[in-house]
């Protein structure tokens, strides 16, 4: 995934491909929906990606105090 792109993935309707062929189906919905999950829960979600070899998603949520 180009490194300009990475801070887009969170957006609502957002694919880094957007193209009729592309190889992989979806809505660009489903990294949006995790970020306000995780952030409700205040946590944080990340994303760290080499061009031509992946990427990584991440993410922390703060443990409850039980």
């Amino acid at each position: 995934m180009p490194t300009d792109q990475l801070d887009r993935v969170w957006e609502r309707f957002y694919q880094v491909d957007g193209t009729t062929t592309r190889r992989f189906g979806g809505t660009g919905l489903g990294l949006a929906i995790v970020k306000r999950l995780v952030e409700a829960h205040h946590g944080q979600v990340g994303v760290s990606s080499e061009p031509g070899r992946g990427s990584t998603f991440y993410f922390t949520i703060p443990r409850a105090d039980v």
